[in-house]
């Protein structure tokens, strides 16, 4: 029997040869770029899950440096400081020696780029950020590895590109998008989280088409198998499931998301103000800077000895502040420190992102709320966590104006899919309430301030060279 629309037998159409056909005739996406989306996210699979694995291994020898050799020699605070210190000047001197751009998180970056303002020097980005991402992080500051992996995913991507010397425009800006959602998967073992980042928080720079959009579901996908396959299919954070709240306590979480709306804003001015705090000390001048930088590694290094929840990321944070290690004095305390070491370690320039320290603050602030509302409110059989795990989401949508990836991120990072409705609430009472106070979302203002400073530079070289 022959189908007289395809004149082809059905028997013939029936196999799988005959069915791939089909499929290539009528989806006219290149096979070409598709399968080198797949391949970026390999390479941003794999180097964003060895570089957790090293920043990982840095921080276990440097305790291991402590215990055995500094300390045989030299008092411990003074061994904490100098290792610390000196593996932040191997970031800080990468960054200002070989790729400025590797700087700071590197998102602002990726987004620059895909509207053809920035440049991807991929072949200094990437060993760049890798190694100057592992001393500044191995210090004990107060960063996080999820912007520098979408920042390496996406330099991945152009690599390929470069490799592959692919000319279309279009494939060329796919595949920048996809290793950025790769990267962002394989950091959180979160590949809804990774492809929705890039379609939601870079949506005025991705150009959404079926070749866009299947690269980067591709992308983020094989990223996060890669992930799972050397790293485990665990939460990235381990914490109980919750029960879905009584709806007539959803009223309290729609006002913890107007608090981070308000913070959100603050925040994302704050650190601006501590980046020019920071300009004015070292004034571009290398010395200066990998002095600052250097004396900031060795403080966070003392901190890692004495006080170690002002430290790192954070990530290992959030299980203890919502299995109620702490009281709710000591959760408003550490989230207030947080802030000021969080705004200084970004503000400072170091080659680390400011994701994992945002989640940190939400739930600090969340569980402090949630506290609070226990004791006021014991009726509605609320717990600390619940209000933990939708300050995450609120503080990243206030911050970085993207609501659906906070609450994806959130969710596939807890496992806790009960608190869906919950987390809406919370995150679009802050992102309204952001918007409504004027705030600009954190990356775009990176982005913007970039650009700004380059022109300037540009504007002050010329004045030089006519005078």
């Amino acid at each position: 029997m022959t189908d007289i629309n395809q004149g082809t037998p059905a028997s013939e159409r029936l196999q799988p040869s005959g069915l791939v056909r089909r499929f290539l005739s009528r989806d006219k996406t290149p096979v070409s770029v598709l399968f080198l989306s797949a391949l970026v996210g390999v390479g941003a699979g794999l180097l964003s899950t060895l570089f957790e694995i090293c920043v990982h291994w840095i921080s276990e020898q440097r305790t291991e440096w402590l215990r055995a050799e500094f300390s045989s020699m030299l008092p411990l605070w003074l061994s904490a400081f100098l290792i610390s210190a000196l593996l932040a000047l191997l970031g800080y001197y990468l960054v200002h020696r070989f790729a400025p751009e590797a700087g700071g998180s590197g998102i602002p970056e990726i987004e620059g780029a895909m509207d053809d303002l920035r440049p991807v020097r991929w072949w200094r980005v990437l060993p760049v950020k890798f190694i100057g991402g592992l001393g500044a992080l191995g210090s004990g500051m107060v960063l996080g590895r999820e912007g520098p992996s979408v920042q390496m995913g996406g330099n991945i991507g152009r690599m390929v590109s470069d490799m592959f010397r692919l000319r279309d425009k279009e494939g060329r800006h796919a595949l920048l998008a996809s290793g950025a959602a790769g990267g962002l998967a394989a950091a959180f073992n979160a590949p809804l989280a990774g492809i929705m980042f890039v379609v939601e928080e870079m949506r005025p720079q991705f150009r959404y088409s079926l070749i866009s959009i299947k690269c980067v579901m591709i992308s983020a996908v094989t990223a996060n198998l890669v992930f799972r396959s050397l790293s485990g299919q665990e939460a990235v954070i381990t914490m109980p499931q919750y029960d879905t709240p009584v709806l007539r306590s959803l009223w309290l979480f729609l006002l913890l998301g107007m608090a981070f709306g308000v913070f959100g804003v603050v925040f994302n001015k704050l650190v601006t103000l501590t980046q020019d705090m920071f300009v004015k000390i070292h004034r571009n001048n290398r010395r200066r800077y990998l002095i600052t930088g250097s004396v900031l590694g060795g403080v966070f290094g003392l901190l890692l000895l004495y006080l170690p929840e002002l430290t790192g990321g954070g990530i290992a944070l959030i299980p203890s502040a919502t299995n109620g290690e702490y009281g709710v004095g000591l959760l408003f305390l550490l989230f207030v420190a947080r802030v000021a070491t969080t705004l200084i370690c970004f503000g400072s320039g170091a080659p680390g992102g400011i994701f994992a320290p945002m989640l940190a603050l939400g739930t600090l602030f969340g569980t402090f709320f949630g506290a609070v509302a226990q004791h006021y409110f014991p009726d509605l059989g609320l717990q600390p966590g619940m209000f933990a795990i939708a300050g995450m989401g609120a503080l990243f949508a206030a911050t970085v104006r993207a609501p659906i990836t906070g609450i994806l991120l959130v969710i596939e990072m807890t496992n806790n899919y009960h608190l869906i409705l919950p987390l809406i609430i919370t995150t679009l009472g802050a992102t309204m309430l952001a918007q409504v106070l004027g705030g600009q979302p954190i990356y775009s203002q990176l982005l913007h301030r970039t650009i700004e400073k380059e022109k300037m530079a540009h504007r002050e070289q010329s004045e030089a060279v006519n005078t």
